[in-house]
């Protein structure tokens, strides 16, 4: 068995080596000890890991290797949304310990003004798409000195419509930049960008899924008007520590956190429709502890790194089987247990037949026994749901609690309830969009 490395052993860096030791960190994760080394040698990068893999040291510790005093933009690195954003930026900025390196976080939804002031001694630029062309466009920042170029959660940038902003943003940089790209998966668009940005790229993929025994995967069967009561129902008998429910819309989770609030549960919902400052404070008091359950679209769902979460819940499937899997990442992280349930209406059988197919999703179906009778309270104009003003009702199955797998074939079903694709994939850019970029309606000025 070949005895794993330390950092000592392929860092030389004493500044670097420090800040880790006071970190804690000696050993590297598997997608840091195979992608340090070659990242070192200058080499273009391909690397693929699951979540909480620590893939963010995995690009910023060669980055400070290739940092320079002077104070112009030398790095850039993109991410989808704002939480990655300054999640990356803060934990790199952890690694800035023992360096006179400035980092400036650049995202929409707050003003740009400030973003103006640091940009100009910033060594490392951390951004979204957006509002890193909107810099661009205003000559606030350049790129000619930029060396360092990463793009974290790539094919989320393509999910949420960004693959012209990144093309127009890579076209600014120099030819001799080194490009580091990082992807759970390797859609076709991914693969194009690639070949057209990226010289050569040595390919490095790890495990990519939380291993079966750390992530016991479950889902319930159940009637729409009844889903809240089985959802409270599991809260309770899991007794769960913190917890993230994932909804389709920002709309159904601003239904669900007020429906728990008034029955007493610590919840908050957070999703692109809220300001950057509300947004921030809700997720610094779910890290804290201090809010118990998380209700959020897939704006949380892809690189946020939340330690100890015991939960998730799949209050609507995704219509994208990637964003199972996203999802279902934010617990079960850096070696802990986590265990994932998702509720499953008639609608969603064409959904999860899909998400079936991915590997490494074996699901058991639970039933539910004895489930109390929930008011749920609708609100007028949120546009939730077959028609219904409320929610009522409870869900008692009988069966064995211990479950049993579902074959694949039982969820193509006839007469089951099927939605058009391509509204779906239109809602879905809706959503992304405004994640990163604070809304249609505004303009690129305006954020």
């Amino acid at each position: 068995m070949t005895e794993q490395k330390k950092f000592t052993d392929i860092i030389h860096d004493t500044t670097i080596l420090h800040a880790l030791h006071d970190l804690g960190f000696t050993t590297p994760t598997e997608i840091q000890e195979q992608t340090i080394p070659p990242a070192l040698e200058g080499k273009d990068l391909i690397g693929q890991a699951k979540t909480g893999s620590g893939k963010t040291f995995a690009f910023g510790i060669p980055l400070f290797h290739k940092l320079t005093s002077m104070h112009h933009a030398q790095a850039l690195i993109l991410a989808p949304t704002r939480e990655l954003c300054q999640q990356i930026a803060t934990e790199i900025g952890k690694l800035a310990k023992h360096k006179k390196a400035k980092i400036a976080a650049i995202y929409g939804g707050v003003s740009i003004n400030p973003q103006i002031s640091d940009i100009r001694s910033a060594q490392i630029v951390v951004g979204t798409p957006g509002r890193i062309l909107d810099h661009l466009e205003r000559g606030t920042l350049h790129t000619e000195h930029v060396h360092f170029f990463v793009l974290d959660e790539a094919d989320r940038m393509f999910d949420m419509g960004f693959i012209e902003d990144v093309e127009r943003i890579a076209s600014t940089l120099p030819k001799d930049r080194q490009t580091l790209l990082f992807s759970a998966t390797m859609p076709e668009a991914v693969k194009i960008l690639t070949k057209k940005y990226q010289n050569n790229p040595e390919h490095i993929k790890t495990k990519t899924h939380v291993e079966e025994e750390l992530l016991p995967q479950y889902y319930y069967v159940v009637e729409h008007n009844k889903k809240f009561s089985l959802l409270m129902h599991l809260i309770e008998q899991e007794s769960s520590e913190r917890s993230i429910i994932f909804c389709a819309t920002r709309d159904i989770a601003d239904i669900v956190a007020r429906n728990l609030q008034r029955h007493r549960i610590d919840a908050a919902a957070i999703h692109g429709g809220l300001s950057q400052a509300k947004r921030d404070h809700i997720m610094s008091e779910f890290k804290k502890g201090k809010t118990r359950i998380l209700v959020a679209t897939d704006v949380a769902a892809r690189g946020l790194d939340i330690k100890d979460v015991t939960h998730v819940f799949n209050y609507n499937v995704p219509k994208n089987p990637e964003d199972y899997i996203h999802r279902i990442g934010r617990t079960a992280r850096a070696g802990k247990t986590g265990k994932a349930i998702t509720l499953l209406e008639d609608r969603d059988f064409e959904f999860f037949s899909m998400i079936l197919e991915l590997p490494n999703v074996n699901p058991v179906e639970l039933k539910a026994e004895n489930v109390k009778e929930i008011g749920f309270r609708k609100h007028e104009g949120t546009g939730y749901g077959g028609g219904r003003s409320s929610e009522r009702g409870g869900y008692s199955r009988q069966g064995d609690s211990r479950g049993e797998r579902r074959p694949f074939s039982k969820f193509r079903r006839d007469g089951e309830r099927r939605e058009s694709r391509e509204d779906n994939r239109s809602s879905q850019r809706s959503e992304h969009k405004s994640e990163s970029r604070g809304g249609w309606k505004q303009s690129r000025r305006q954020r």
